[in-house]
């Protein structure tokens, strides 16, 4: 269990870890009066509950998560006023002076394919068929991500991208320059068609 909350910081892991409860406690519930119910029409009725929950659910755990989102890129924002930190932050290694490339585990298809997961599309009601976004995010000596911001012209869809960014279960391998971990800057454009 502790490999797959690797990434997240403690705040969306803690609201993460909240309502996947609520939602294990729903399913418990939801279930035992399924199996309960002999009539089918009340079985099928209780099935529809269930499902409405479950999206309503869903979409409370992406109010959290916005005000999570906002919560963590204020921190960040009064963590870079720290003049110390202003320099590293701005400098990124020449990709010559680099041994190793800050890398995420299973490579890019892989953590697009955990973005896309992650990803609450419900939020977004576009109006185009195919959005995108550049994500730019720091990737830390430890590994973990920060600073993550996204540019695109859909601000829901850019703000998706950022939570889904902070949800991801495993962090990075850090890039690396004569041995040692250095922070990165790292960019990932993403795009999402919508039918």
């Amino acid at each position: 269990m502790n490999l797959s909350f690797a990434q997240q910081n403690d705040e969306f892991k803690s609201a993460k870890d909240y309502f996947d409860y609520q939602r294990f406690m729903l399913n418990s519930e939801f279930k035992r009066k399924f199996d309960n119910e002999k009539d089918i029409t009340q079985k099928i009725a209780i099935k529809k509950d269930f499902s409405e929950f479950m999206v309503k659910l869903d979409s409370i755990q992406n109010t959290a998560f916005i005000g999570t989102l906002i919560k963590v890129k204020n921190r960040e924002d009064l963590e870079k006023i720290n003049v110390k930190n202003l320099p590293e932050l701005r400098l990124n290694p020449k990709k010559e002076d680099l041994n190793k490339e800050a890398q995420y585990p299973g490579g890019f298809e892989t953590l697009r394919k955990q973005i896309a997961d992650l990803f609450y599309t419900d939020s977004v009601l576009p109006d185009q068929k195919l959005l995108k976004t550049n994500v730019v995010f720091v990737v830390e000596k430890d590994g973990s991500i920060a600073n993550v911001q996204a540019q695109g012209e859909n601000f829901t869809f850019n703000r998706q991208a950022e939570i889904a960014m902070y949800l991801l279960p495993e962090k990075f391998s850090p890039a690396i320059i004569n041995g040692t971990p250095v922070r990165y800057r790292f960019r990932l454009p993403l795009s999402m068609s919508f039918d």
